[in-house]
């Protein structure tokens, strides 16, 4: 809970996710002051969908920085070969060539799945697990990343494409099998590990100083208002963010920074009632949680 007052506010948040009809997890905390946070179940366990690429990218930037990785080493993904995704790289015909840098801020800038899952083969999910295990994330777990998540989908649901298994859980007239949100089997965090990783970065510590201010430009390019931006609708305020989607799943976690210079780290996790694919409110609550917290937190200096 926030170190600067009662549970009001937790009431309150709660109250906000209970209208937008998901079930909330919420780590908000000074970046500086991290004693200085609001928080819902932030130590919950919850699948994380595409933000298990922020420690993917912290690992390939320790990976660089010990000269095991060249960010300009080139990949070619084959049109068979990759990742369906709804964004980037998924979607297209042809074979592409591409730096090892580069898709890294394909994957983070737009989230693409087919861009993730080549820097994750070349990274490896064992120097992912030795990051977060070195940061102190004791239960931060990528499990395949999204490749894992998808097969294990598929394996749930016994639909023979990826398109039809998410059909499959987006169908409200039928029960969603009961693995297929369990934070046991596929790429899972709490709200507190991830924002612990965010302040690493964002103080140097995650790895060296240029391979942070790299991580931070990245994170600056998603293009994605409709989640943690839209709790923070001013040019004057800058926000950091990598989306997490998986079923009914809507997470974000980023950094929002003030015009008077304060930072906040901001993780959200969602997960809705309903399963349909399109649900406004539950994408906008993910803001509106992350600047009550926010003001909240200003409220009491």
């Amino acid at each position: 809970m926030s170190a600067v007052s009662g549970r009001g506010v937790e009431r309150t948040l709660r109250g906000m996710f209970d209208d937008a009809g998901v079930r909330g997890w919420l780590h908000v905390a000074e970046l500086h002051r991290p004693s200085a946070r609001v928080t819902v179940d932030a130590d919950g366990l919850a699948l994380m969908g595409s933000v298990y690429k922020v420690p993917l990218m912290v690992a390939y930037c320790r990976q660089v920085d010990a000269g095991a990785l060249d960010p300009r080493q080139r990949l070619t993904l084959s049109a068979g070969d990759r990742l369906p995704g709804p964004t980037g790289l998924s979607l297209l015909r042809d074979e592409v060539s591409m730096s090892l840098r580069d898709l890294v801020v394909m994957m983070m800038s737009i989230s693409d799945n087919a861009a993730a899952d080549a820097v994750l083969r070349q990274v490896g999910t064992a120097a992912v697990e030795e990051t977060c295990a070195a940061l102190g994330l004791s239960r931060t777990r990528l499990d395949g990343g999204a490749a894992g998540s998808l097969a294990r989908l598929l394996a749930e649901t016994g639909a023979e494409s990826v398109e039809a298994a998410l059909s499959r859980i987006a169908d409200n007239d039928r029960a969603v099998p009961p693995g297929v949100y369990d934070p046991a089997w596929a790429a899972a965090t709490t709200p507190a590990e991830m924002a612990a990783l965010l302040r690493a970065v964002w103080r140097d510590e995650a790895a060296s100083p240029g391979s942070c201010a790299f991580m931070r430009a990245t994170m600056g390019l998603q293009p994605w208002q409709h989640r943690l931006a839209a709790g923070f609708p001013s040019d004057e305020v800058a926000v950091y963010g990598k989306t997490g989607t998986f079923g009914a799943m809507r997470h974000e976690a980023g950094v929002v920074e003030l015009a008077d210079g304060r930072g906040y780290t901001a993780v959200v996790f969602t997960q809705a009632a309903r399963a349909d694919r399109r649900l406004p409110r539950a994408d906008a609550v993910v803001g509106a949680a992350a600047r009550t917290a926010v003001e909240h937190l200003r409220s009491g200096e």
